[in-house]
Order: C-alpha cells, then sequence, then structure tokens
C-alpha cells in the first residue's frame, strides 16, 4: 500500500494548533521506522501477543509519545506541553497508530485510560507514584470496570470493598479488563456502600442490587474506585480471554485483597462519577482509533482499484467502485468532524462532553465497520485471506462498537441527552 495517499487535510482544520500537526508527524515517523521490528508476534499465542504489548508500551514510552496519557507535569519536569490531558492529542495518536497497527493503538490507549482515574481525580502523592512511570512506558496500568453481570450497568457491579481497620478488603469478579494479566498497576471500581451497615430502607433508593442476601445497594451511589498493583496477595489475574482480534485481556478475581486507605482515589462512595468523567474523556479517543482504522480500510481500497484489472479496466473505472469510495471517504470526514468536534470541545471549552463524546464514539465506529466491510469486498477473495490487512481491520474493529459503551446504550445517552435540552427549552 502507498501509505502516501492517507488523507491529511484535516490536520489544516481549526480544531488543531501547530503542536497537534508536529504530534501527528512524530507518530508517523515512529510507526514508520519502529513497527516493522516491533510487531513480531504469533496471533496464536497469547504470551507472544502478552510480550509484543509489553515492548510497544516500552517503546512508546522510550520515545516519549505517552506524554499524551497524562497531565504535562507527570512527563516533564517543565510542565509539559499541556497542563492536563489533552483530547485532541490523545485522538490524534489514537487515530495515527491505529491506522498503523491495532496492537500499538491499544498499547497506547490503555496506558492512558488505566491511569486517567488518577490523573483526573488522585491526589499528589497518588499522582507522583503512577504517572510518570506510565509517561515512560515503565508501568503498565489497566482500568477495571466490568464485571460478569455488570458491563454497560455500572451501577449493577458486585465486587465489594469493606473497610478493615485502617484500609480496605475487596471481594468480586472483574472481566474484560484490558492488560489483564500485564499490568502493573489497575485501578479497580467497587461496591463500598455495604461497609457502613447501612439500613435496607436507606439503601432501597438505588438502581442496583447487592450481593446475593444482603441490602440492595445504592446503586451508582455505592461506588469507590482503587488503586490495585498486581502483586497484591488476593488478586488472581491469570485468566486471560482469546478474542477475534487477540489483546491482553483477562478476568480478574478478588479474594480478601486488602489495600491501604492511601490507595483510595478521589472521595469514597464517588467511583461511578470518576469512572463515567474518564469515559467521557476515553470515548472521543475510541473514536479515533476507529477513524484511524476506516483510514487504512479506504487506503487499501483505493490501491485495490487502482491496480486491480477486471474486463479490460480497472476495478476503479466502473462507476459501483467510484461510489463505494465516494461513500467511504464521506463516511471517514463525517467521523473526523465528530471525533474532533468532542475533542475540541473538551480541550478549549472545559465543558463535560457526554453528548459530543458519545455521538463521535457512536458513529465512528459504526461508520468504520461499514468502511472496513466495503473494503473486504473490494479486495473479493484475498479480502477473506487470514492475515491480510484488511481481515485484521475487519477483526479489529468490531470490539470498538461494544466497548467503553455499546452502540445502543450510547444512542440512549444521544437521546436523553437531546430531550433533557429540549426540556430545558421549553419543548
Amino acid at each position: 500500500m502507498n501509505h502516501a495517499m492517507t488523507d491529511r487535510t484535516y490536520l489544516s482544520w481549526p480544531f488543531f494548533d501547530d503542536g497537534h500537526r508536529a504530534l501527528a508527524g512524530e507518530l508517523e515517523a515512529w510507526a514508520a521506522d519502529k513497527l516493522p521490528t516491533l510487531l513480531v508476534h504469533d496471533e496464536g499465542d497469547l504470551d507472544s501477543v502478552y510480550a509484543c504489548v509489553g515492548n510497544l508500551v516500552r517503546e512508546l514510552g522510550h520515545a516519549g509519545l505517552l506524554r499524551v496519557c497524562v497531565p504535562g507535569a507527570y512527563f516533564d519536569a517543565k510542565g509539559g506541553e499541556r497542563e492536563g490531558i489533552d483530547v485532541r492529542s490523545l485522538a490524534l495518536a489514537r487515530e495515527t497508530l491505529g491506522r498503523a497497527s491495532g496492537l500499538a493503538d491499544f498499547a497506547l490507549a490503555m496506558q492512558g485510560l488505566g491511569s486517567a482515574p488518577v490523573s483526573l481525580f488522585g491526589n499528589d502523592a497518588q499522582k507522583a507514584a503512577l504517572l510518570p512511570g506510565v509517561a515512560r512506558g515503565e508501568l503498565i496500568a489497566a482500568f477495571a470496570l466490568s464485571e460478569p453481570d455488570a458491563g454497560s450497568d455500572v451501577a449493577a457491579m458486585s465486587t465489594t470493598a469493606r473497610r478493615d481497620g485502617d484500609g480496605w478488603v475487596l471481594d468480586g469478579v472483574k472481566t474484560w479488563i484490558s492488560n489483564g494479566g500485564l499490568a502493573d498497576r489497575y485501578v479497580v471500581f467497587a461496591r463500598s456502600d455495604e461497609a457502613h451497615g447501612e439500613s435496607k430502607e436507606g439503601a432501597a433508593s438505588g438502581r442496583g442490587e447487592g450481593k446475593e442476601g444482603a441490602a440492595p445497594s445504592r446503586g451508582a451511589k455505592g461506588i469507590s474506585a482503587f488503586l490495585v498493583d498486581a502483586d497484591t496477595p488476593g488478586l488472581d489475574a491469570s485468566e486471560r480471554i482469546p478474542v477475534i482480534a487477540p489483546h491482553p485481556l483477562a478476568t480478574l478475581r478478588f479474594t480478601n485483597c486488602r489495600v491501604g486507605a492511601d490507595r483510595l482515589i478521589g472521595q469514597e462512595g464517588k467511583g461511578f462519577a470518576i469512572a463515567m468523567g474518564t469515559l467521557d474523556l476515553f470515548r472521543t479517543s475510541v473514536g479515533a482509533a476507529a477513524l484511524g482504522f476506516a483510514r487504512r480500510a479506504l487506503d487499501e481500497a483505493t490501491s485495490r482499484a487502482l491496480n486491480r484489472r477486471m474486463f479490460g479496466q480497472a476495478l476503479a473505472d466502473f462507476q459501483l467502485t467510484q461510489a463505494k469510495l465516494g461513500q467511504m471517504a464521506t463516511a471517514i470526514d463525517a467521523s473526523a468532524l465528530l471525533v474532533y468536534r468532542s475533542a475540541w470541545t473538551r480541550d478549549v471549552q472545559g465543558i463535560r462532553v457526554t453528548r459530543e463524546a458519545s455521538m463521535a464514539k457512536m458513529y465512528a465506529t459504526e461508520a468504520a465497520q461499514q468502511v472496513i466491510d466495503a473494503a473486504v469486498q473490494l479486495h473479493g477473495g484475498l479480502g477473506v485471506v487470514t492475515g491480510s490487512t484488511v481481515e485484521r481491520l475487519y477483526r479489529e474493529i468490531r470490539a470498538l462498537r461494544i466497548y467503553e459503551g455499546a452502540t445502543e446504550v450510547l444512542q440512549l445517552i444521544v437521546g436523553g441527552k437531546h430531550l433533557e435540552a429540549a426540556r430545558a427549552a421549553g419543548g
């Protein structure tokens, strides 16, 4: 594939400054130079996949590219390029790496997601202990929210954290945890409201249910967030989960897992707000990763159309091909506008972007699925050959429509925000 055909005109959009454009160039140069040797792994061997991601994190850190995952002060003693996490930089990084490699995007993205609760809500000691190591690629982070019976409905989680002396004891199961079994440190969300011996009457107002035999919990209001080291006794992260696009993914089991009081992130009972605040930021970046996948698929499809001869002419000469490529290019630009509108709004206006981030993630991931499917179709039989670029993209994109907010959940969020605005306006 001729990488020169990739559209970069979006970098001239007013969403970006010169620092963003320089970052995009730096990431592209790093990917072209390093990924050919770093991406040597066997998808059928999870040990190989885990080792590859670990190497990617270290090399991204060594190159200074993980700076987009943390506030500037924790990458550079002088204060860094940006005061907080700049969502436009994060999105550009994910788009650029996603265009080159889904695994490289994963390595960077999980460093950000796994440390963002501390960046956004942690105290100074927690930030100092985690964020510089994350930025250098020396500490691998993970975000542990989902459970077997609590995915989209976060408030239904049943993992518990009970007070015990001067610390907390965690019990329960987390699953679908990216970097599970690879991370050095996990941000774990657990139900802490039962620690206070709350009365059944006082608890019954929440949506979530407590453990079997316990009084109903306070739903979203009864969750707290904790930092847990991978080697903490009582934490078992050995149960790996094989998926169609292999990444480090595991189930975590907590059994009398004790952490100190200093491991509570933010305030007790504010874990739901911490999780949602983190997802508000990272949902935009998931849309950006999908955008990178879609751009690569369009590049591959365009190259195929220009070079494949059929019935005495190039595939690109057929009007049906031109129409399909036009649809793909339009879907990509629409996705980019939504993604970078959301990122700019968060960075420049400094407001919550639940609606904008949900739109960006929902549209960009669905559009990327359609673009990649069209690229497979334009490749014909070669599109379904194991290991081909478009076949790999076809497997990579599927999970993005589910994690960090399934499409159907995001539709409800956007619809709810729309109605909320209409009612406020007297509609």
